[in-house]
């Protein structure tokens, strides 16, 4: 069974992370969620980083606001697939300060970056690393950009109605 773990630095991160909660179990990919804060919680933190893979995690979404230390510090700690979501907080100059942190990462410490507030597509992002070895969830992921493509061309054909 494929699991994707799901983190965020507080609850106002949530309304963000749900679109990743919710298209992950669309496509039946078991998720685990937790806040891990990497500036008031750094224990928590260094633990999680070092054991997800332990507890049968195969890839870790880290959303976080502001100066959005922890999917870089999650990928230091962690041997599994990271993706970050820079989120737009009330304590952020317009989600700048996340997207750049997040994205701006050293030399052998990667972190995916998606769009500011992109956790739907972490959520898809991590299904298709984990339909790459896992034929049945490589078919949800195909039957889902079938959908997409189908919708494209419904819309293309009522516009021209």
């Amino acid at each position: 069974m494929s699991k994707v773990g799901i983190i965020m630095g507080s609850t106002s991160d949530m309304p963000v992370m749900q679109d990743a909660i919710d298209i992950l179990k669309s496509f039946e990919i078991e998720v685990e969620v937790d806040i891990v804060s990497a500036h008031r919680t750094p224990d928590k933190l260094f633990d999680y980083g070092k054991n997800a893979h332990s507890r049968g995690i195969n890839v870790i979404i880290a959303g976080a606001g502001g100066a959005a230390h922890l999917p870089g510090m999650i990928a230091s700690l962690s041997p599994l697939p990271v993706i970050g979501v820079p989120v737009k907080s009330s304590n952020s100059i317009d989600g700048w300060d996340s997207i750049l942190s997040i994205l701006q990462m050293p030399g052998g410490v990667p972190v995916a970056t998606v769009a500011l507030n992109g956790a739907k597509n972490a959520g898809i992002l991590a299904a298709q690393i984990l339909g790459s070895a896992n034929p049945a969830i490589l078919e949800k992921i195909l039957a889902y950009k079938e959908n997409l493509k189908e919708k494209v061309e419904q819309g293309a054909k009522d516009l021209k109605k």
